[in-house]
């Protein structure tokens, strides 16, 4: 059932939201020379995809998660993408191919060893990855893996179509902050 809801309102949310996609993109072109930011993450049972975003930092930013890089990283109309969360816009384009989903856990790098194993202990990787979710809403990120992980899992345990909806609508309005940067 999730994933109808899903791909309904990803293809919704393009459809309806392209024009200020399209906006972004040109404004982020001017900013960075390249508005996409394309990035490997582990997904559903530890598999690999390309996780697409409005590009927040700097080209010669090290691919990193979030909270290890520099708070000098991010370009002027990245602060701006990820004060209002537009940056993660093109991700519709994730949950519409089935890479993720609107709810679930955040995605993380291959690189994010410690988290890995926490999630893998409590099962996280048995679901899609999604946009928002428990932990986003409490803005619990991945600077604290061993947190995150039983968070995740909480979520997962006692998911239900009413929690699906209350993390969406509870994320646009505007709830949780996003990944510290330091």
């Amino acid at each position: 059932m999730n994933r109808l809801f899903d791909f309904i309102f990803s293809l919704l949310g393009i459809l309806l939201l392209l024009p200020v996609m399209l906006l972004l993109l040109i404004i982020a072109y001017f900013d960075s020379k390249k508005p996409l930011f394309i990035q490997e993450r582990v997904g559903k049972n530890k598999e690999a995809f390309k996780l697409v975003k409005f590009r927040t930092m700097h080209l010669s930013t090290k691919s990193v998660a979030s909270h290890l890089a520099d708070v000098n990283a991010i370009t002027k109309f990245g602060s701006f993408l990820r004060k209002t969360k537009l940056d993660e816009l093109p991700q519709l384009i994730n949950v519409l191919k089935g890479d993720m989903s609107l709810v679930g856990p955040r995605p993380n790098l291959f690189n994010q060893l410690e988290l890995i194993e926490e999630r893998e202990k409590r099962g996280v990787y048995d679901v899609l990855p999604g946009i928002t979710g428990l932990s986003q809403i409490n803005n619990i990120d991945m600077s604290t893996p061993k947190e995150l992980a039983i968070s995740d899992a909480k979520m997962i345990k006692s998911f239900s179509l009413k929690a699906y909806f209350y993390f969406i609508f509870t994320t646009l309005k505007g709830k949780g902050k996003g990944d510290v940067i330091k």
